[in-house]
């Protein structure tokens, strides 16, 4: 019997990692919609959700990018089941409390959109630090090699 095999995941593995691969999937659309938004979106934005996003720094920018695009490679990572997960998750949850750093304390964002608009931010990070300790205890069981 091989290492492998004595390693293999449970089936609610596998169900976390396609859920996190999805999730990432749509924060990756998420971020390319906002990347590529058009003159024509712009114009038809009130002026204070257009000055937020005008305005709204490059480093800002960059944490987003980040964020979504090493979650999303290292959801692949789980599915390919890939110890180096762990690592792009962890920079991933910290390219979104960046962003959202930017968002909710550094940008007049609550006051354009309202405090609810600081859910979703909330459970971004929540999700993204369950991954790492998810793919920490990946690697602990040795699932993830």
């Amino acid at each position: 019997m091989t290492t492998d095999s004595l390693n293999k995941p449970p089936v609610w593995f596998w169900v976390v990692s396609v859920i996190a691969l999805l999730w990432n999937l749509m924060g990756v659309s998420a971020y390319l919609a906002d990347a590529f938004t058009s003159i024509e979106q712009l114009e038809q934005m009130s002026q204070e959700m257009r000055e937020l996003y005008e305005g709204r720094p490059a480093w800002a920018t960059a944490a987003f990018a980040i964020a979504v695009f090493t979650g999303t490679i290292g959801s692949i990572a789980l599915l390919l089941r890939k110890k180096w997960a762990r690592p792009l998750l962890l920079v991933s949850v910290l390219g979104a409390i960046l962003i959202n750093i930017h968002t909710i304390f550094l940008s007049n964002a609550l006051e354009v959109m309202g405090t609810n608009s600081v859910i979703m931010p909330i459970i971004v990070i929540v999700f993204g630090i369950y991954l790492v300790f998810f793919a920490k205890k990946g690697v602990q069981k040795g699932w993830l090699s």
